[in-house]
């Protein structure tokens, strides 16, 4: 079995502060908005090289959608950065109407995802961030792993045409893919092969999920992990693939169950092939004040509950 090891943890919002600076030196058609919160964002680079291109529009975030869908009528591509909850729930009508009805080229980039936004609680931690942009017609819906891919798809959908939500965090996690790996919309990314069980995890609960097949060999089951980056469109032929052959699938993400990637996946199985599925999400709840490893240990979001899963799924083939 392939083995993924790192040598440093980064933040995926680094990653995304690192690949629009890099667009800002490559995309002239690229300008950025932020709702007061350019430091968490990671945006202080492309503002000091393209100060021209930048728009700050304070604590007002439904504005900032409203400005970022004008500026794409002129040929501009507009990155909008805020919390994942602000980018979110606090703005669903604005992007509804005048993002996503009228298929507006904005880029929803968002950072402080999920219950790793630890300390500052429930208010902030949206977990049902995934579901309500993924509902809206023509909208893309990613979810990064890691600092390098969190990177190279903010480069990557600058090409793509149409509104899209890039979901990223707050915490240093291990960076394990590749710098070179190419980001494609809407394509898995297999990263071990198995036999016995089908895992598939999206942003920080893949590397969880590759600890978890290194556990479950050692045991002497064989999983098949696969990267889901994007949410929407699913890459269903890499999981209707994988399953055909495992026979059994866990699905695993930092969000709901309800509306997330799990459902996301049940519903292509429901379809086209029905298969056994166990769920790694929150389970209907708000999350709470913690350090990241805290909570994601208490909402089972980590390699132990993904192994528990696994090993439930493959009793039930």
């Amino acid at each position: 079995m392939k083995t993924y090891t790192f040598t440093e943890k980064k933040d995926t919002r680094s990653g995304f502060g690192d690949g629009l600076t890099e667009l800002g030196r490559t995309n002239p058609k690229v300008v950025a908005l932020c709702a007061d919160l350019i430091g968490s964002l990671k945006m202080q680079d492309f503002i000091d090289e393209n100060p021209s291109r930048f728009f700050q529009v304070g604590i007002a975030e439904a504005n900032m959608m409203g400005i970022a869908a004008g500026l794409t009528i002129g040929g501009k591509i507009p990155f909008t950065g805020t919390f994942a909850n602000f980018s979110t729930g606090r703005v669903y009508d604005q992007i509804r109407q005048s993002i996503a009805y009228s298929g507006k080229n904005v880029k929803i980039c968002a950072s402080h995802a999920g219950l790793t936004l630890g300390e500052d609680g429930a208010t902030h931690q949206i977990l049902e961030d995934i579901g309500l942009m993924k509902m809206l017609p023509g909208m893309t819906v990613i979810n990064t792993c890691d600092y390098n891919q969190t990177k190279a798809a903010t480069i990557a959908i600058a090409d793509h045409d149409g509104p899209v939500y890039l979901r990223f965090g707050r915490p240093k996690v291990p960076v394990f893919m590749p710098t070179d790996q190419p980001f494609e919309i809407g394509k898995a990314i297999h990263l071990t092969e198995g036999n016995d069980v089908t895992i598939v995890a999206t942003g920080h609960l893949v590397w969880e999920a590759l600890q978890a097949s290194e556990q479950l060999e050692a045991k002497g089951i064989s999983a098949e992990v696969i990267n889901i980056h994007t949410i929407k469109p699913l890459d269903a032929h890499a999981i209707l693939k994988s399953v055909a052959k495992t026979g059994c699938i866990v699905t695993a993400e930092e969000h709901n169950y309800l509306g997330g990637l799990g459902e996301s996946v049940a519903r292509v199985l429901g379809q086209q092939h029905p298969t056994p599925q166990e769920f790694i999400a929150t389970n209907d709840t708000f999350g709470e004040s913690g350090t990241p490893d805290q909570l994601m240990e208490k909402y089972g979001l980590n390699a132990a509950a993904i192994v528990r899963a696994a090993d439930k799924v493959v009793k039930r083939k």
